[in-house]
């Protein structure tokens, strides 16, 4: 006897067809944009917050290389977890994912209040590289 199915039963994994209905669709719709996750909306913040740094401080920041780590790679004797690491040498700034997603303690756990600590995140990191208070990197942006 042959051991592989019959030819009548259908390969659902490969297809995605379901109960003959077609193919899936966005779950968004045609018209509207899709959804991002924590991931996307993490790694778009920070693209754009540098993006401003760099414009802001565009000889200073030239030369810096910007990278996104999931977790740093050991806990500080303290217990404290990093949320980045510069290497002034190098040039480098290594932000940590993980810990700023969800060790960060936030008064209000909305869109706008991740998106503000991961920004002051990059602000803290970059002017740590800098050598320069948070506050002076961007002054307009930051005011109240």
């Amino acid at each position: 006897m042959d051991s592989t199915f019959p030819s009548t039963v259908p390969n659902r994994g490969l297809s995605r067809d379901r109960h003959g209905r077609g193919m899936r669709g966005p779950v968004t719709g045609p018209h509207l944009p899709q959804l991002r996750g924590r991931y996307e909306t993490f790694m778009l913040t920070i693209a754009h917050t540098v993006d401003y740094l760099r414009s802001m401080w565009a000889e200073e920041l030239a030369d810096v290389h910007f990278d996104v780590a999931p977790t740093p790679p050991r806990v500080e004797v303290n217990g404290v977890v990093e949320r980045w690491k510069v290497d002034h040498e190098r040039r480098r700034i290594v932000l940590y994912r993980v810990p700023i997603q969800r060790m960060s303690k936030l008064h209000k756990d909305d869109p706008l209040h991740r998106q503000m600590m991961i920004e002051s995140v990059v602000f803290r990191a970059v002017a740590e590289l800098l050598g320069k208070d948070p506050w002076d990197l961007g002054p307009e942006r930051l005011r109240p």
